[in-house]
């Protein structure tokens, strides 16, 4: 069974093949060979393994009592996640990166936090929490 967290990507995909094949069957081959791999790029950029390996919400706490290294809660399909953690490249493993659509406790801390929203990227540091923040303010969190 396909989990949410796999959604975009296989949307991404599909429609990437559909509307890449229909492009190629009706004579534009090289529209329809850019719209396929553009979109297969994208489906990989929003897949999960694109992120750092997440852990649940309770491990992210425990751990970051022990080292005090922040908390970043996302989602996959998040544009805004994306950016977040393409932002920080090599530096995202620093993190503690907690996935909402597969840990309900972390959408419960998330929604505590925005307002009852799962807006996120949510970054909880030790002292402070930030929704949707700049990659050089979580940089400064570290």
């Amino acid at each position: 069974m396909v989990t949410r967290r796999w959604r975009p990507t296989i949307v991404l995909l599909a429609a990437g093949v559909v509307v890449g094949v229909l492009s190629i069957a009706r004579g534009s081959v090289v529209a329809g060979v850019v719209f396929l791999v553009v979109c297969a790029v994208f489906a990989v950029l929003f897949s999960p393994p694109a992120f750092p390996r997440s852990i649940t919400d309770a491990q992210a706490r425990a751990a970051q009592a022990a080292d005090g290294r922040p908390i970043i809660y996302w989602r996959p399909g998040c544009p805004y996640c994306l950016r977040l953690r393409t932002s920080l490249a090599r530096e995202a493993a620093r993190y503690h990166w907690v996935d909402i659509w597969s840990d309900p406790e972390a959408a419960a801390t998330v929604r505590s936090i925005a307002d009852g929203n799962e807006t996120v990227p949510t970054v909880v540091a030790v002292s402070r929490s930030y929704v949707n923040p700049s990659a050089t303010l979580v940089r400064g969190l570290s």
